[in-house]
């Protein structure tokens, strides 16, 4: 299965240290150059910099139709833009992707996406791990992520707990 990635779900996880959750679910991750550089060399220092750099199953790929990633760039951020035409290209099986205008996008364009709570999900119903509310709670307060009381709580009404 060939998953391409955004920014958000890498960083995130190895904020927390569960970026080992990707592999487990998807074996392999595709990034294009837009998140590599976002995430190496815009974010040299910070969580998953260092990961994106010596994972060899954190793959960067380099996006052949440029003509399109300048067209959704007058939608999008560069990574979201070219996460979006690598998935395009690989014909990738999901797109992994939290910010809302690129899942838009992503959805107008047939894309299958899913989010960083997604994975949580997806992890604990595979029994990856045993609960999402210790990990939900870690990126909130470790990694800064933004997520509402509502939302919370249907995540972890969706994950059983």
């Amino acid at each position: 299965m060939i998953v391409v990635s955004n920014t958000s779900a890498i960083i995130n996880l190895a904020a927390v240290g569960r970026l080992d959750l990707l592999r487990a679910l998807y074996d392999r991750i595709a990034i294009p150059q837009a998140v590599y550089h976002e995430i190496a060399i815009m974010g040299a220092g910070q969580p998953g910099s260092t990961e994106v750099q010596t994972l060899n199953w954190i793959e960067t790929k380099q996006v052949a139709n440029r003509a399109l990633v300048t067209s959704l760039r007058m939608e999008l951020e560069a990574g979201e833009a070219e996460a979006i035409v690598l998935a395009i290209e690989l014909r990738a099986a999901l797109l992994l992707m939290d910010e809302r205008r690129g899942r838009i996008v992503a959805s107008r364009l047939g894309l299958k996406f899913i989010g960083l709570l997604g994975v949580l999900i997806e992890a604990k119903h595979r029994g990856l791990i045993s609960a999402v509310k210790p990990i939900l709670d870690d990126l909130v307060t470790r990694a800064g992520f933004w997520i509402s009381k509502r939302l919370y709580a249907r995540v972890l009404q969706a994950a059983g707990e």
